[in-house]
């Protein structure tokens, strides 16, 4: 159906695209963190730690939307063999999905940055069926094999 090169790019891209709205929610947290509510109107929340206020419930969620963000950019580089080595791709990105997915259900299943609670289920949904996909491909299907982009 698609060309190993059409495959290649499109696992890349989908990767970087993944990063970018990791990256979107990150600099939400960041924001919220710092000023408290920011343009979006939904609030991140801990289900683990009730008490926290939604300010510090944002400084917590920081390093996991941080880990996803800089995982999913070294796996879309990795596949590409750029920094870093071609053969990492699959690994980063398996617990980059595992800590997006973590982040997730720590903080009560929002996506930061979300402009109302309907997108916030949407952009949710989404990347948990990206994260889903991925670890379904990589880590029970195998796929892609490695003989076909040669790591």
């Amino acid at each position: 159906m698609f060309s190993i090169k059409t495959m290649g790019i499109l696992i890349a891209w989908g990767l970087l695209a993944h990063c970018l709205a990791h990256a979107f929610a990150f600099g939400a947290l960041i924001a919220q963190s710092l000023r408290g509510l920011s343009d979006s109107r939904v609030v991140i929340l801990s289900w683990l730690f009730p008490a926290i206020s939604p300010k510090t419930a944002a400084a917590a969620a920081i390093p996991f939307w941080a880990l996803s963000t800089i995982g999913f950019l070294a796996a879309s580089m990795s596949f590409w063999d750029l920094i870093v080595p071609g053969g990492a791709w699959r690994l980063l990105a398996a617990a980059s999905a595992i800590i997006s997915i973590l982040s997730i259900a720590l903080f009560s299943g929002i996506w930061p940055g979300s402009r109302n609670q309907a997108r916030s289920i949407l952009n949710t949904s989404i990347t948990l069926a990206m994260n889903v996909a991925i670890l379904v491909s990589l880590l029970w299907m195998g796929w892609p094999p490695h003989e076909m982009f040669g790591k």
